[in-house]
């Protein structure tokens, strides 16, 4: 990698501020495609999923599944001596992070031919960054093709009363600790706040989670109600339906007072209420834009307006996952090379519509005890939606393949198909180790494979994959209308009866 001279202007094809996963994978991209590419980088190179979000929290969360799902089992559950270790846990989460250094990531840098520029980058004008450098210098450089702006999002910190006074924990300090607390409050109900909530409930931390909706709310009901149960079997105090109005610290921890009059006391709180755009110090205004603002795109990953202005990952609220921020970005890439080469974009490897899946087929797994895996529409988005649907649910454990996996094993499964068509818009599992479940839905509903397709896809036994055999039975077995529910006792006989004779 080339030292660059900071007196000079340097030009380049794409400049991608800044160089988390989504910016390294647009700016490879582009050098595959021939063009030249620089990141701008302030923090780490490799980003929030690297070193903050994805990969230091499911390492703080595989240890304690592994334990459970081993005491599931009996032969495996008598050789267990001993309670989950927790600073072993926490030493090989910064394996993870490489112990938070970037070196690494910067030679996976200099050997795909991107440029890395170190220092705070800022839009100056069309087509134009200028980086404050840590030395406090400052380097102007010039895009001929496009800047792709890849910042992501910070944690949304709500405005509660004594909150940032009481120095709360967010994605960042939660997954990073270098000691647990004997007490966590967690305000919020979706991904982060249930992960976490697993996590440190594994640790044998006491963990309070204060909600003011529903847990996972926005995906399907029966998913937070399983994860909410399994909290609760875990020691988790879980207060849903419930707001805080105000949080104070002092030498003793923290204080949360709530809507309903109650307190919870802890020794660190964890705010986990969503996420707003890292766009409040990019220099949006010098080219027209609102600084704070997500950035909307077409669905080349364009902003409309700009012939050379481009918004991948979070930063464009399209879908806040790393790995569709990633497909956002190999596919923005070639868009950019194909038109900086002259070549038409519908003739690129993506099309000219690259990012469709972000509308409606994103497969998310929420890596709690048990897991959530999902993918498509709910039933109730795909019926607001418009669409004519039949939901059809199976309790996985009555799945062969589940009775061998853990003794008890308990999940639902969920499809979700659009009757007019005769295809899966939408799929959720529940349960033990389903998030190998997903790609197989995120395929049948992307390709839009019929339901008489799908009933030659063959899965293994005996597998949990089995579950998409009894889905496809249980639609079969079930009235043409999508409001008549199936008859579940006799159901759970029938498939009990099918598991006990095909062992």
């Amino acid at each position: 990698m080339r030292t660059i001279d900071t007196t000079l202007i340097e030009e380049y094809d794409l400049i991608a501020p800044v160089g988390g996963a989504v910016g390294e994978n647009i700016a490879d991209r582009a050098v595959q495609g021939g063009l030249t590419s620089v990141i701008v980088e302030h923090e780490l190179v490799g980003g929030e999923c690297s070193y903050w979000a994805c990969m230091p929290s499911k390492a703080l969360l595989r240890s304690a599944a592994a334990l459970r799902a081993a005491r599931s089992v009996p032969g495996a559950a008598e050789a267990i001596t001993g309670d989950l270790d927790v600073a072993a846990v926490l030493a090989r989460r910064d394996t993870f992070t490489n112990h938070w250094s970037d070196a690494g990531q910067v030679s996976w840098v200099q050997s795909a031919g991107i440029d890395l520029v170190r220092g705070h980058g800022r839009l100056s004008g069309p087509r134009e960054v200028t980086v404050t450098t840590p030395d406090g210098g400052t380097l102007v450089l010039v895009a001929r093709h496009a800047v792709a702006i890849a910042t992501g999002s910070d944690p949304l910190i709500p405005g509660i009363e004594g909150l940032r006074a009481a120095r709360p924990w967010a994605s960042r300090e939660v997954t990073s600790v270098q000691e647990v607390p004997e007490s966590l409050a967690i305000i919020g109900g979706g991904v982060v706040a249930a992960e976490m909530a697993t996590a440190y409930a594994g640790f044998g931390t006491q963990v309070t989670l204060v909600s003011r909706g529903t847990l996972l709310a926005g995906m399907e009901p029966f998913a937070g109600e399983r994860v909410a149960e399994s909290l609760r079997e875990q020691g988790v105090d879980l207060r849903l339906g419930i707001e805080p109005v105000r949080v104070d610290r002092d030498e003793s921890g923290v204080r949360i007072e709530t809507s309903d009059g109650r307190t919870v006391l802890a020794q660190e709180v964890l705010i986990a209420t969503g996420r707003t755009p890292r766009t409040v110090d990019l220099g949006l205004e010098t080219i027209g834009l609102e600084p704070g603002r997500w950035l909307d795109t077409d669905d080349t990953l364009r902003v409309p307006g700009f012939d050379w202005l481009y918004a991948v990952g979070d930063v464009n609220h399209r879908a806040l996952l790393t790995h569709q921020g990633k497909y956002q970005a190999r596919a923005a890439g070639d868009v950019i090379a194909a038109r900086a080469n002259g070549t038409a974009v519908s003739d690129a490897p993506w099309g000219a519509h690259v990012a469709t899946a972000d509308h409606a087929v994103v497969p998310q797994v929420t890596f709690t005890d048990p897991e959530v895996a999902s993918v498509g529409l709910t039933a109730d988005a795909a019926t607001a939606a418009g669409y004519r649907v039949r939901a059809v649910d199976y309790e996985i454990g009555w799945v062969a393949g589940a009775s061998v996996h853990a003794d008890g094993y308990r999940g639902q499964a969920r499809m979700v198909v659009d009757e007019d068509r005769q295809v899966v818009i939408g799929a959720t599992f529940v349960g033990p180790d389903v998030a190998e479940l997903l790609q197989a839905a995120t395929i049948a509903i992307v390709g839009e494979v019929p339901l008489d397709r799908l009933w030659h896809a063959v899965p293994a036994y005996p597998t949990v994959n089995e579950v998409w055999l009894r889905l496809l039975e249980t639609y079969g077995r079930q009235s043409a209308s999508p409001r008549v529910e199936p008859d579940r006792e006799g159901e759970v006989t029938a498939a009990r009866t099918f598991v006990l004779a095909n062992r």
